[in-house]
């Protein structure tokens, strides 16, 4: 293994460029796919790096139950400061499981509530909650029709019933605080999250983060790109984007903030920056150039982004390759 193993511990470094250039410089869709995908590939490596060395770890303790080749001086030979490291990694490791399936457990919670809350509404694309509190937001996995720009079409089970991204939620407070055109752009706004499966890529960065704090930036970017995303889309839909900035502006002055809004669980109750969305709004639609000329300063982000990604997925495998073979070769008879 050596110091290779460390490596996807601190890579994820070299994503902090292109996490604050990918907000100005690429189209949101772009932006949040690739930065999602680089924190998902960067979290699992350090994940599987933290395993390879806590299995070192625990093969110092005394009484431990593991096969004694997990003992072998060869073991710890290939780990550098092993006596140190190996130890470290085991309230580590542990710290990464607890804190990721906490957020798990949160996502479920936010989820059952939101069920909960539904109950007993006709299964309609669009619920309406007779609440004078503002606000609205996506909830995946229930029926929709007609998503962001036809994407979003309704399906049909083999059973014949409707089957979609999600449903939109929201309350008659929002609608009161809103014109005609406003409510179009809210919700084409809220479609667009469900039909771009934008909880997927907020989960994935929420557990990234849990699993290395070094990641935390590339969550806060895609929380605000997802928003972004959305509102392109929905100014695509309704052809008008200065409906949307005024929908969202309004909705962000309206609603109150909830915790469990910035969760994967429900999507778009999160305003974000809103004078930032509003600003980009009142600006030309952005291109949707798949990726950016590597002479430019997102480019070169990029680059050094998935350079990070693809050295720690090197060293990931290598070290796991490495110390099984150093464990066969430590368990084989002489």
């Amino acid at each position: 293994m050596g110091v290779f193993v460390f490596l996807p511990l601190v890579l994820p470094l070299t994503a902090w460029p292109v996490a604050r250039l990918a907000e100005q410089r690429l189209h949101p869709r772009t932006a949040t796919r690739l930065l999602a995908a680089v924190a998902g590939v960067s979290a699992v490596c350090s994940t599987l790096c933290l395993g390879l060395l806590m299995i070192v770890g625990t093969a110092q303790l005394p009484g431990n139950p593991l096969p004694d080749s997990w003992s072998d001086p060869d073991v710890r030979a290939a780990l550098p400061y092993d006596e140190i490291a190996g130890r470290a990694a085991i309230p580590a490791l542990l710290a990464v499981l607890v804190s990721c399936g906490a957020t798990a457990w949160r996502q479920v919670r936010v989820r059952r509530r939101v069920v909960a809350a539904l109950a007993g509404l006709p299964p309609t694309p669009v619920a309406v909650l007779p609440d004078r509190t503002p606000y609205a937001y996506a909830v995946p996995g229930g029926p929709v029709r007609g998503g962001a720009r036809g994407r979003g079409r309704k399906t049909r089970r083999p059973g014949g019933e409707p089957r979609g991204h999600g449903r939109v939620v929201v309350s008659t407070g929002m609608l009161a605080g809103l014109a005609p055109a406003e409510r179009r752009a809210l919700f084409a706004h809220e479609r667009a999250h469900l039909a771009g499966r934008h909880h997927r890529h907020l989960l994935a960065v929420h557990l990234a983060a849990r699993a290395n704090p070094f990641l935390r930036p590339l969550r806060t970017a895609v929380s605000y790109t997802a928003e972004r995303w959305a509102d392109e889309e929905a100014a695509a839909e309704v052809g008008s984007r200065r409906s949307v900035a005024r929908a969202i502006g309004k909705a962000a002055l309206l609603a109150p903030r909830a915790p469990a809004a910035a969760l994967p669980a429900v999507t778009g109750g999160d305003a974000g920056p809103v004078p930032r969305r509003v600003a980009a709004l009142m600006r030309p639609a952005p291109a949707g150039r798949a990726w950016p000329p590597a002479g430019t300063a997102v480019g070169l982000a990029v680059w050094c982004a998935a350079f990070g990604a693809t050295v720690s997925a090197l060293s990931s495998a290598n070290s796991a390759v490495t110390l099984f073979l150093v464990l066969r070769g430590a368990a084989s008879p002489m």
